[in-house]
């Protein structure tokens, strides 16, 4: 009885013994776990460096002006920046009728309101980095040209060229030959020192590249209707008025190419290359909250077409 108790007891552990001698002829293989080294690349990305006023770099830059047009006009052009101009926010405030923050930016005998059609016809410039009108874009309801006003203020606070497509009729008087008018007015620049020589930079590479000759137009400025503008603008100088006077108050320094309609467009494309016009990332305009008419189509009210 006794070695039968005890042989019941020492089962269990003659068990184990064999189990444990029998997985020592058959070993269990650990998993091995490789690692890879990361291979470190020494790329550096270089972002652009955002250039508001396209003024000259210090970095030295290749001269490639004899295979590349767009090179060789970037290498002479340049915008003052000690200055006055608008703000960008302001000039789209005005063109709804609302008030600016920076004093001068609008003015009563300057109209900038824009309609619905101007509106589209505003946006869709910002995108291409040229602006399209019907005929000479004036409207009676106002006796002038807001889109050209509102455009020009623009290009004025972003320190570029105005580039404007005029599409006229055949049957109008300003039509020579069913063909239309590219103009190029540069004294959003406000250089007047350097406004010849840039002006004669243009219409070299548009000749060269689309065989279009370009002519010089100088206007005469129209101010402000005020009792002592003329007085006020007769004792400055010119060089002082283009560093303090608001872009309205300038005569415009532009330059005329007579195209077809195929070939506006693309002188337009490549003088938007050259002066860095486009707005890529300009989103259509919205109407502020409101904003209600006024009394008088002329002169009063907000949000008027």
């Amino acid at each position: 009885m006794i070695s039968a108790a005890r042989s019941r007891r020492t089962a269990p552990g003659l068990v184990f013994l064999l189990l444990r001698n029998s997985l020592a002829f058959f070993p269990c293989q650990r998993r091995q776990h490789i690692v890879v080294p990361r291979q470190r690349t020494n790329l550096r990305i270089q972002h652009p460096t955002p250039n508001t006023f396209a003024l000259l770099s210090t970095q030295p830059r290749i001269d490639d002006s004899e295979s590349n047009p767009e090179a060789q006009l970037e290498l002479f052009w340049r915008a003052r920046q000690d200055c006055w101009r608008p703000d960008v926010r302001d000039v789209e405030k005005i063109s709804w009728g609302m008030p600016a923050k920076k004093k001068g930016t609008g003015s009563r005998g300057i109209p900038h309101r824009l309609n619905e059609d101007e509106r589209r016809a505003f946006d869709q410039a910002r995108r291409q980095g040229f602006l399209q009108v019907k005929g000479s874009s004036w409207r009676s309801q106002r006796r002038d040209a807001p889109l050209l006003n509102t455009y020009r203020s623009l290009m004025d606070a972003l320190g570029r060229p105005a580039i404007v497509l005029h599409k006229l009729n055949p049957s109008s008087i300003d039509a020579v030959d069913g063909e239309d008018v590219l103009v190029v007015d540069i004294s959003p620049l406000r250089y007047p020192d350097e406004f010849g020589r840039v002006a004669q930079k243009v219409k070299d590479v548009v000749l060269q590249e689309m065989q279009v000759e370009g002519q010089v137009a100088l206007e005469e400025s129209q101010p402000e209707d005020e009792e002592d503008e003329m007085d006020n603008l007769q004792t400055i100088s010119d060089d002082t008025m283009y560093e303090t006077r608001p872009i309205y108050q300038l005569p415009p320094y532009s330059i005329n190419f007579k195209v077809t309609r195929q070939q506006g467009k693309e002188v337009g494309k490549l003088l938007a290359a050259v002066f860095e016009t486009m707005e890529e990332k300009a989103a259509p305009s919205k109407k502020p909250k409101g904003i209600k008419p006024g009394k008088s189509r002329r002169s009063g009210g907000y949000g008027i077409g």
